[in-house]
């Protein structure tokens, strides 16, 4: 039979729409779809409608006045605080403080005063600092300063001309690094050739990569430089070099590939 039963014929349907399009075709009317606020006589509207007819629509409104004016006895009465006019309010409402007029012209309202030590952000006020490199009196606010306090332009342009020099520049080539002495070339053509002119971590070949991959000291040429009983060149042996494509190359140099890896992998290609 259906959920849904037609009150004309009887016939059912599973769902509402269903019947209302039956209802429409078969019997020429649409099913109401809505239930009058004054009288609850259901009814039918394409919009939202809340009564059913004129009538009813006149009376809802008289009832609503009716109700509206028998609730204003509900009312209290108070005094403004600020003109201190008499004047009512309902209590299920916040309690009332300022007559209608004064809640208009807003003089209820005042500015709170964040000025200076009122503000809840004050951190004591401006500050004072040395310049780092004339040594002038400079005065700010907490947040502006860093790290370097500088006057000018001119101090922060001398400041960066003696601190980012040599090693400390982040461009800094070290020329003991790139000269590897003799040997160096040899060694690198022996490494390629016994790995097979490919990377030894992932596994990318020199017809790939367009060119011979790298050669890396696994322990670095600066160590060997630095230790008094070995020299530069004993960095250039094949137990020390491994073959890495640019972008392997760069992550053993910055320590993300470990030294352990290199050597194990090493010890797989022999």
């Amino acid at each position: 039979m259906g959920d849904h039963t037609c009150p004309k014929c009887g016939r059912g349907f599973e769902t509402k729409r269903g019947l209302g399009v039956h209802h429409g075709h078969i019997h020429g009317e649409s099913l109401p779809n809505r239930q009058c606020a004054h009288c609850d006589t259901e009814f039918h509207c394409e919009y939202e409608k809340k009564y059913c007819s004129e009538e009813c629509l006149s009376e809802g409104i008289a009832s609503a006045r009716t109700s509206e004016q028998s609730y204003s006895g509900a009312k209290e009465r108070t005094e403004c605080q600020i003109c201190e006019t008499s004047f009512e309010y309902y209590p299920s409402e916040k309690r009332g403080l300022y007559c209608p007029t004064c809640v208009e012209t807003e003089q209820w309202r005042t500015t709170p005063n964040l000025v200076g030590s009122n503000n809840p952000r004050w951190k004591g006020g401006k500050q004072t600092a040395s310049c780092e490199i004339c040594e002038e009196t400079v005065e700010r606010w907490p947040s502006e300063f860093t790290d370097v306090t500088l006057c000018s332009g001119s101090c922060r342009s001398k400041w960066l001309a003696d601190t980012f020099v040599g090693e400390n520049h982040p461009n800094w080539k070290d020329t003991e690094k790139l000269a590897y002495g003799p040997g160096w070339d040899r060694i690198r053509r022996l490494a390629v050739k016994r790995d097979g002119y490919r990377c030894q971590i992932c596994g990318i070949t020199k017809s790939e990569l367009g060119q011979n991959p790298d050669v890396h000291h696994i322990i670095p040429v600066r160590w060997f430089v630095k230790s008094e009983d070995h020299t530069r060149a004993d960095a250039h042996s094949l137990e020390n070099v491994i073959s890495l494509c640019r972008s392997c190359h760069r992550q053993a140099e910055h320590g993300r590939i470990p030294q352990q890896k290199l050597e194990s992998q090493l010890r797989q290609s022999e």
